[in-house]
């Protein structure tokens, strides 16, 4: 039974915090724009590539202030490690990058 290839610009897309290297990062952003072309080429079944930012992380690590951006192309070859659940991305030393989703209860009493 074939599986569904993951992408990790799939799962940036519905993240509500990553962790990178071991820290938490709520502060994201993606560049929608770029999201939007890509979409567009895809639709048109056409190549797409950039080397423009398509994602810009930002974390304290401590007191120190610490920032990631990865542009599009990087974010499509990065590799997926199943074992740990963690995404490689970038030139070695490759960060290691994981989307978590917010855990939401429901105020709802029945």
């Amino acid at each position: 039974m074939p599986t569904e290839t993951r992408y990790l610009l799939d799962e940036l897309e519905t993240a509500d915090m990553l962790e990178v290297d071991g820290l938490h990062a709520w502060q994201f952003t993606l560049n929608d724009e770029l999201l939007d072309r890509a979409e567009a080429a895809a639709i048109a079944s056409e190549p797409f590539a950039s080397d423009d930012i398509v994602v810009r992380i930002e974390s304290l690590d401590g007191r120190e202030r610490r920032h990631w951006a990865f542009s599009y192309n990087c974010v499509m070859e990065a590799q997926l490690n199943e074992d740990e659940q963690y995404w490689a991305i970038g030139e070695a030393p490759q960060t290691r990058l994981r989307c978590l989703g917010a855990i939401i209860a429901s105020g709802d009493d029945d």
